[in-house]
């Protein structure tokens, strides 16, 4: 269990923006590539030889570096982003890499000391694998599994599809369909009922249509990881900004997201965690499960609540979050927002936005009033331990 002195526990919220769902490919017949390969970097030093500028692009993108200096409502400049930001799902990348960072678009990001100017580091084959045998290892780093048969992967690359982007995107907060509420398998292949962008029998888009690259540097970002909104990604870069036949309509579009109108609910095909509590972590239970099948419990990790066909939470906002960052002070006993969405009524670059809240309770320094990141996974972290 947790040690005395750190157990006092409090309400925290977390709130996710919901988004709304390209990149040039050279003709190269990439079936002369030869192997064999004994590692990923392997395969990467091959592709080097003829995408050097693309390992160079990607190493500049948030995705890789997983960090941008931002100007944090409140805060100044700060560098931000999935390496260092505070949840309420596992909480923190830092001491849990190899198993946040199986996630990466590198290989071997197992500790602090990670390179991020190594070119033989970036994954090329996590985006472009055309075969769906592709796969890293969970608790890896980011290093491919060994079952892979990366010969054949390499020479089946292509443009990326939503199974290769959903790989990561989908499975965020530890499974499929656990921390986002519109991300998770069903878009793989889903009705149009579902998503009419993405759907085969609607327009059968992939998600680079909407989220597209320039130099491997893709358009879109995340309330929690990039507060200012920086690289914005919305439907009028596509849809006309007056799309409906009555005026009123379009007068009503001015300050209400479409999302707000267009999505009425989320995780229609999948159940969604929309609450977490650590502090019944330890705790050895019978098996327990929902009305829609999921874990209520679990040792490690302690207690959930699922939800489907959520109605959002609706907000003003601005296109700024506030946020949580390491060594803030918390209230204890009250409700600590770890991100939240900025904007009022009162506000002109405000309008209303559906959001995603996700409620916790984790532990804290209760000396000095502030947020711990434990040490989960490893030696001597508290999945091996459970002190």
């Amino acid at each position: 269990m947790i040690k005395k002195g750190l157990v006092p526990m409090f309400m925290l919220v977390l709130m996710v923006v919901m988004a709304v769902p390209a990149i040039g490919w050279a003709a190269y017949d990439h079936g002369k590539i030869k192997g064999p390969f004994e590692t990923g970097p392997d395969v990467t030093k091959t592709c080097l030889k003829c995408h050097k500028d693309s390992a160079e692009n990607i190493m500049k993108s948030t995705h890789w570096t997983w960090v941008a200096d931002q100007e944090i409502p409140g805060k100044g400049k700060l560098a931000r982003g999935k390496k260092n930001v505070v949840n309420n799902f596992c909480v923190a990348v830092s001491s849990n890499w190899p198993r946040c960072t199986s996630c990466h678009i590198g290989y071997g990001w197992k500790d602090n000391s990670f390179d991020f100017t190594d070119a033989t580091k970036v994954d090329c084959l996590v985006c472009h694998d055309t075969t769906g045998t592709y796969k890293k290892t969970p608790t890896g780093a980011g290093n491919v599994d060994p079952k892979v048969d990366l010969v054949n992967v390499a020479r089946s690359v292509g443009e990326p599809n939503r199974k290769s982007c959903g790989a990561c995107h989908f499975y965020g907060g530890g499974g499929d369909h656990v921390k986002h509420g519109d991300l998770d398998s069903s878009l793989v292949n889903p009705d149009v009922s579902l998503d009419v962008h993405m759907s085969p029998e609607g327009e059968d888009m992939n998600c680079q249509a909407c989220h597209e690259s320039d130099d491997h540097l893709i358009k879109g970002s995340a309330l929690v990881v990039s507060p200012v909104d920086y690289n914005h990604l919305g439907c009028e870069d596509c849809h006309d900004p007056d799309p409906h036949e009555e005026s009123r309509l379009n007068n009503h579009a001015r300050r209400i997201a479409c999302q707000t109108c267009h999505i009425p609910t989320f995780s229609r095909e999948f159940p969604t965690k929309v609450y977490w509590d650590w502090s019944t972590a330890g705790e050895n239970r019978d098996p327990e499960s929902d009305d829609y099948g999921m874990p209520t419990h679990h040792k490690k990790k302690g207690s959930f609540r699922w939800e489907k066909d959520v109605v959002p939470t609706y907000a003003w906002y601005n296109g700024k979050a506030g946020v949580y960052t390491l060594g803030d002070k918390v209230k204890p006993g009250k409700v600590n927002p770890l991100s939240w969405p900025m904007g009022n009524k009162k506000d002109k670059d405000a309008m209303i936005y559906p959001f995603k809240v996700m409620e916790g309770r984790q532990i804290f320094d209760a000396k000095n009033n502030t947020l711990i990141v434990p040490k989960l996974f490893g030696k001597g972290g508290y999945w091996a331990t459970y002190d």
